[in-house]
């Protein structure tokens, strides 16, 4: 008999998974309480995997082997409960494609800010290596999709602490933990030690052979190390301490220590800047030289990468008004991290969905940068009442075109309009590519 697999979910991992699984013998039944994207429900139908949209069958899900999850469905979800407390074993899609990953290197990439960043980063060094690579997970096609449609000996993954929650066996040869700062709480009853653990997971059955990069100027992160129990090797990275195996930043040098390879670069190369970039930088350059590839071509691709569409993504200079796309700021730290970079005078366009932000954390950086704030979302309640008296002019809109609009007649020659929403996107967006998109087109209108 064929092992029962149900996937809740039918997005990008949940189609990933119902792939491989069917190619792999499973019975696979697919279950979406939404409608399915038309894009997913073609593959469905074409390689006649069962599903079902706009509800759950509770009794033939109850009936599963296994369950994979899609990342987007928390554990407070009242099926996911019902299933729990059966009993029935619970996946995330990292996890089923790791059983069929054969022979191949994995190099995952967490942290709550720079991720994809990182990703992207690490991927182009292996791309510029010529690497039998792909780059998945949270940024383009899921993990489980690449190893059914076109396997590679080298998988570079985002992934988020929503598929980390899931995992059992998974293992990464590298793995890379950027940061912690307090994102995603209402996923861990605001608990954001539930969270820390969670981003850990990254390494729980890591062994000798393994490495694990970090930020050793993150505090949250060295507390934690000091309380577990670890079997990897640890390769810090720092631009406080020179360390004796990583990487560190000093006189505006990168220095790279991983065994006999020490690889020296000049800061004012690296293609993307700003200080949290460099960490970016230095946690993508360590990881592809523990993989082995040559100091000259980590050189070359750290100095050419282009940077993400959506993340600090020059758009256009518009009568002097430099105008930047962040729109993959999600979260207050990464406004944070954007208008740290930013040397200019700055109108600031943020707002969406709220959730539960904690804009102190940005407080001193708007003093100090912010001319004027507009808001972008259908509740800017929250975000007017605490910058109130902070800038002088704050501007409430509910459309990209509005906002983009009302910022240029509030910027001047040499400042800049930095979209940086600091809240998620779909209270006027499908997703915050969308909303990116209809802020950079409405530049182009001007």
């Amino acid at each position: 008999m064929a092992k029962k697999l149900v996937i809740l979910g039918a997005g990008e991992s949940g189609i990933g998974t119902a792939l491989l699984a069917k190619q792999k013998g499973y019975d696979v039944f697919v279950s979406d309480a939404s409608e399915i994207m038309p894009i997913f429900l073609k593959e469905l139908v074409e390689n006649g995997i069962e599903f079902e949209s706009g509800s759950h069958s509770v009794e033939r899900i109850l009936e599963a082997d296994e369950i994979m999850k899609s990342p987007g469905i928390p554990d407070k979800n009242e099926l996911v409960k019902v299933i729990r407390a059966k009993g029935i074993p619970v996946v995330s899609e990292i996890e089923f494609g790791y059983r069929y990953k054969g022979n191949a290197k994995i190099a995952a990439i967490t942290g709550s800010n720079g991720k994809t960043t990182t990703t992207s980063l690490l991927y182009h060094i292996c791309q510029v290596a010529e690497q039998d690579a792909a780059m998945v997970g949270n940024i383009g096609f899921s993990f489980a999709r690449q190893i059914a449609q076109d396997p590679k000996s080298l998988y570079v993954i985002e992934v988020s602490s929503f598929q980390l929650d899931d995992i059992k066996y998974f293992k990464p040869d590298i793995a890379i933990l950027l940061n912690i700062t307090e994102d995603h709480l209402d996923r861990y009853n605001y608990e954001f030690e539930k969270y820390i653990k969670s981003k850990f997971r990254i390494i729980e059955n890591q062994t000798e052979s393994d490495c694990f990069i970090y930020c050793i100027d993150d505090e949250i992160i060295v507390k934690h190390l000091e309380l577990l129990t670890t079997n990897t090797n640890p390769l810090p990275f720092s631009m406080k301490q020179e360390v004796k195996k990583g990487g560190y930043i000093k006189n505006e040098q990168m220095m790279l220590k991983i065994q006999e390879e020490r690889v020296t670069m000049s800061i004012y190369d690296f293609a993307l800047k700003g200080k949290h970039n460099a960490y970016n930088t230095m946690a993508a350059s360590i990881a592809a030289t523990t993989l082995g590839i040559r100091k000259e071509k980590i050189r070359e691709a750290v100095s050419n990468f282009h940077n993400l569409e959506h993340r600090m993504e020059f758009v256009a200079t518009v009568r002097g008004v430099d105008f930047i796309n962040d729109s993959k700021a999600t979260n207050v730290n990464s406004t944070w991290y954007a208008l740290e970079s930013i040397q200019k005078k700055t109108v600031l366009v943020i707002g969406g969905v709220d959730k539960g932000n904690d804009y102190s954390l940005i407080a001193d950086l708007v003093k100090e940068k912010v001319k004027a704030i507009v808001c972008m979302g259908t509740d800017n309640n929250t975000i007017v009442e605490f910058f109130k008296g902070m800038v002088p002019v704050i501007i409430v809109t509910d459309s990209a075109k509005k906002a983009v609009t009302e910022s240029f007649k509030l910027a001047e020659k040499g400042e800049v309009v930095l979209l940086s929403p600091a809240c998620a996107s779909f209270d006027l967006f499908k997703n915050y590519e969308d909303r990116g998109r209809q802020f950079k087109d409405a530049v182009k209108e001007l």
